[in-house]
């Protein structure tokens, strides 16, 4: 014979299945909110890399400049 009779365990089932419900959802939510936070970090990532190369091309289009003054024709 089970602990409790089956027409008074529904509740006690229906509050264990709740609360998995629950835990479920707020994993869920935690990893949701840890993927936003690291896809905002990568996009700042890009963005610094993209202003890295574009500071590096920059340069080096400025000494490029330099040195085509600089040799005599």
């Amino acid at each position: 014979m089970p602990a409790l009779p089956l027409d008074e365990a529904g509740p006690y089932v229906a509050g264990a299945y709740l609360v998995f419900l629950a835990l479920i959802l707020i994993y869920v939510a935690i990893m949701a909110s840890k993927l936003v936070r690291i896809e905002r970090e990568l996009v700042e990532l890009a963005d610094h890399v993209e202003g890295r190369r574009a500071a590096a091309a920059s340069a080096e289009e400025t000494h490029q400049a330099e040195v085509s003054e600089a040799v005599p024709r």
